[in-house]
């Protein structure tokens, strides 16, 4: 019984992690899109002081311009939103699978491999140029510098 209960919780845990609860009302909780799609009637059309048309067209293309705007994007997204979402998830799967599959195990097999011959120059650097540069920094150590202002 307590074996049948935690295979049936190890199975609800993973059908979670595909189908998990998504939030209807906050659909941005990572502020993605906060700065590129906020167009309202305001940001696109303005009449400056002295050059106003009637009150009545003014409500009515406010309310034209809000509702179509509405309406456009819920359709486009009813007729573009799934083959769109079929295509990023798929573009996405591809970057992952190559990231995963290609480029992750090269960049091990660079470090691994780079890690010889950094072992190698280390050493080379290390046994001739170490002394090289003792022998000048004490040629110049000795070197004194007077500034003197003639008139």
């Amino acid at each position: 019984m307590a074996e049948e209960h935690t295979e049936l919780e190890e199975r609800i845990i993973i059908k979670d992690q595909h189908t998990k609860e998504i939030d209807l009302v906050n659909r941005d909780p990572k502020h993605i899109n906060e700065d590129v799609v906020k167009v309202d009637f305001e940001d696109v059309i303005a009449e400056p002081v002295g050059t106003y048309s009637f009150d009545g067209v003014w409500k009515t293309s406010y309310t034209t311009f809000t509702v179509s705007k509405y309406w456009c994007y819920r359709l486009l997204s009813a007729v573009l939103g799934i083959p769109l979402a079929v295509v990023w998830g798929f573009l996405f799967a591809l970057i992952s699978f190559c990231h995963i599959w290609a480029v992750v195990p090269c960049i091990k097999s660079y470090l691994i491999e780079i890690q010889c011959v950094s072992r190698i120059y280390s050493l080379c650097i290390h046994t001739f140029c170490d002394p090289l540069f003792e022998a000048l920094s004490k040629i110049c150590s000795n070197i004194k510098v007077a500034v003197r202002k003639e008139i």
